[in-house]
């Protein structure tokens, strides 16, 4: 099995968990020898898509990318649990067995080789944005799809169609599987199209990627959007978002919601700000 191994000074520990968990680790095995910690997790199936979705590393960071016998990839599975989104919908893995509580809606996620089942702040922070955001008869587009958590959300809140891609061929294969699964692989079209090709507009956009990638993907966000519609981004943290807010002018944060030091905000065209923590 292809692993990402990641060395960094040991005070960056905790900043070197976030990126991985935000660069769609689904579980990661570390090693600290007091001056250094290594990481060890699955990002992708592509050396390229994996440094990709890591983005630029700070100094002292080093990648490299071997052949292990093993991963922590399949260990994860017997300690995930459902996660609740909210008071009326709840994410958990496709294997759980655990109860289910009466009038939530489940989303049943198997995350193959993409990113994790939602149990990551910055997913559990856009489903719930999502949850939302989406009106009746809405055409949405989720850039960085991952499992397709978030395009499943959509429809079945009443989104007509959802438009759902990632730079990963995995991603876009999980997002298939989880739909069919959900019997609303009609009404999203998955695939590994890049944005700069995608023609809107869109109701409502959804982006849970990192900040360097927002900023950079930030022109075509704008563009895709309808006159009225909603962007949600996530994928950055609390504190340090503002550049991320203003490579998106003219759009205009209307909310902010934090947890465990991650962001996710969404902003339209012309709001007055009325944010929120």
């Amino acid at each position: 099995m292809r692993v990402v191994e990641l060395v960094v000074p040991a005070h960056d520990a905790d900043l070197a968990t976030d990126r991985l968990w935000a660069a769609g680790a689904s579980a990661i095995e570390e090693r600290d020898d007091g001056e250094r910690v290594v990481f060890r997790t699955v990002l992708a199936a592509d050396d390229q898509v994996s440094t990709a979705r890591l983005g630029s590393l700070p100094a002292g960071w080093n990648v490299a990318f071997v052949d292990v016998d093993d991963t922590p990839a399949e260990t994860w599975r017997e300690f995930a649990v459902p996660i609740e989104v909210n008071d009326e919908l709840e994410i958990r893995p496709a294997w759980s067995d655990a109860l289910l509580r009466p009038g939530r809606t489940v989303i049943e996620i198997e995350p193959a080789g993409s990113f994790g089942l939602g149990d990551h702040p910055t997913t559990r922070l856009s489903a719930d944005a999502v949850w939302r955001a989406v009106r009746p008869g809405d055409r949405v587009l989720d850039v960085g799809c991952g499992t397709g958590v978030l395009s499943i959300v959509a429809v079945e809140r009443g989104a007509n169609s959802v438009v759902a891609i990632d730079v990963a061929e995995a991603a876009r294969e999980a997002t298939e599987h989880n739909a069919a699964r959900h019997g609303v692989g009609s009404r999203i079209d998955a695939s590994c199209t890049p944005l700069a090709e995608i023609d809107g507009p869109f109701d409502l956009v959804v982006a849970n990627i990192l900040a360097p990638t927002l900023v950079a993907l930030a022109p075509d966000l704008r563009r895709v959007l309808a006159p009225a519609g909603r962007l949600v981004i996530s994928g950055i943290l609390a504190e340090r978002h503002d550049h991320v807010i203003e490579a998106l002018a003219p759009l205009e944060a209307t909310r902010t919601d934090v947890v465990d030091a991650w962001a996710a905000v969404e902003l339209v065209a012309g709001a007055t700000d009325s944010s929120a923590g």
